[in-house]
């Protein structure tokens, strides 16, 4: 067993903010092996995990922890994919502060283990010395399954229907997999070549990827069935919500929705060689304090803009972001002003936004959230120049599947009714992610993905 090092936690390397403002390459450079191999000995090997606790797919993180500590990089990997086959993803964007690492025993008294950053190191030293193998797979159980969304949760629940013995092919409205992985997160944050890395494990396992097929559309869910033994819809929570003032009309003014697909998914940072530009202004207002609001404003950043400012209600501290995130768009420049709520947003001549007009808030009792209900201060309102507006205060679920799949219970936002297995009111149909508990995390939507591929396997073979 390797000797327990004392000290702190390894700092991750990353790019100067003076450099990285300038293009989309990822701004965090990963551990080095010796970086790696300190870090984990840092990991106490608690008799009881508590970490694992904290892991919403289950990650064994002691004993992949301790694979590193004595230099056995690939095995660990191969460890961590025994519960997560994605960990170069999940190394990069998962909060594991809010989460495996908010219930390490060692940060109790110091830092907790970068669990994060070691998960990453093995999925990226297996990719890069070309260990990556797909598992021995069983014979087939004679059962297909039909998932509906090619992004996390899909991507989990197909990995392990697959390695169960079921024929898996996923359904994907895009033209390239990954759902919200692809279109909804920057190449700074994840680069592409890592998803599509991860992609070619799951296709590996035999899954099958059909793109631009519209489910709703293209065939139903009814349709479906009729080539599948079992469906499970994982089709996020992908329809912008909106502020509901004036002037969000106006040209200049988008939800983050739509600018981050054009830039991640549609290519938009290189025009004109790929032809789906989008405009971005000098002086660009990004609405909201969420990983989806960092994103948004980081992008614009590096096509270009003077100034980008983030409009919050609330304060630093109840920010939904990453703190990482939250660090790295200071870093960079970005401006926060905090405490204040857009009222309305203001069109010039030829209806392109010049101004947002605004109001101060202070904090309340708390709300559902449990966090401090922001209040308009009376009398308060002031003005900012912009150019360009970005929404980014969550989103809801589409009504597609749902509209065209009768009988299907919903809730009254419109997401999908499951019971505990993960079964919607449809027999053979399964639901999970997003578009049953709204916008939430990569990691909870993997983790989603994995229990209602056990309830499929369940569903479809009995027994454990």
């Amino acid at each position: 067993m390797p000797n327990r090092a004392r000290g702190g936690r390894q700092p991750m390397p990353e790019r100067p903010a003076e450099e990285r403002v300038h293009d989309f390459e990822e701004v965090p450079l990963g551990y080095t092996e010796e970086q790696a191999v300190a870090e984990a000995r840092r990991c106490l090997q608690c008799r009881r995990p508590t970490c694992m606790e904290g892991c919403p797919v289950g990650v064994q993180i002691p004993q992949f922890i301790e694979l590193i500590a004595e230099g056995r990089f690939a095995e660990a990997a191969r460890k961590i994919k025994e519960t997560n086959a994605f960990p170069a993803i999940c190394g990069r964007v998962c909060p594991q502060e809010t989460q495996c690492e908010l219930t390490c025993v060692a940060g109790k008294r110091g830092e907790p283990i970068a669990i994060g950053r070691l998960e990453r190191f093995a999925a990226d030293w297996e990719l890069n010395h070309g260990e990556v193998k797909a598992p021995d797979l069983p014979e087939s159980t004679g059962y297909s399954v039909g998932i509906v969304g090619s992004g996390p949760g899909g991507m989990a629940c197909a990995a392990d229907l697959a390695t169960c013995g079921h024929d898996v092919t996923i359904y994907e409205l895009f033209h390239a997999p990954g759902g919200v992985l692809r279109y909804g997160i920057p190449r700074f944050r994840l680069p592409r070549e890592v998803l599509d890395a991860e992609l070619d494990y799951l296709r590996s396992l035999g899954v099958e990827i059909r793109v631009n097929f519209v489910v709703g559309k293209t065939a139903t869910i009814d349709e479906l069935l009729q080539h599948h033994d079992a469906i499970f819809v994982a089709t996020g929570a992908g329809l912008p919500r909106f502020l509901g003032i004036e002037g969000e009309n106006l040209l200049g003014v988008y939800s983050a929705n739509e600018f981050l697909t054009r830039v991640n998914l549609m290519r938009a940072d290189r025009f004109p060689e790929y032809h789906t530009p989008v405009h971005c202004g000098n002086e660009v207002i990004v609405i909201g304090g969420g990983n989806v609001a960092m994103d948004a404003a980081r992008t614009a950043l590096r096509l270009g803009a003077d100034h980008v400012t983030i409009l919050y209600r609330r304060t630093r501290a109840e920010m939904p972001a990453r703190k990482e995130e939250i660090v790295h768009a200071e870093e960079e420049g970005i401006e926060m002003h905090l405490l204040a709520a857009p009222v309305e947003i203001l069109g010039g001549d030829e209806g392109w936004v010049r101004a947002m007009r605004c109001i101060r808030t202070e904090l309340g009792e708390l709300d559902e959230s449990g966090r401090r209900r922001p209040v308009p201060i009376e009398g308060s309102e002031f003005g900012l120049p912009c150019d360009t507006a970005i929404i980014a205060i969550g989103s809801r679920a589409h009504p597609l599947v749902p509209q065209t799949t009768p009988d299907l219970e919903l809730s009254e936002r419109g997401y999908i009714n499951i019971d505990e297995s993960g079964a919607t009111s449809r027999e053979g149909v399964f639901a999970g992610g997003d578009i049953v508990t709204g916008a939430a995390t990569v990691i909870g939507a993997m983790g989603a993905g994995r229990r209602a591929a056990t309830s499929i396997h369940r569903y479809l073979v009995g027994g454990e």
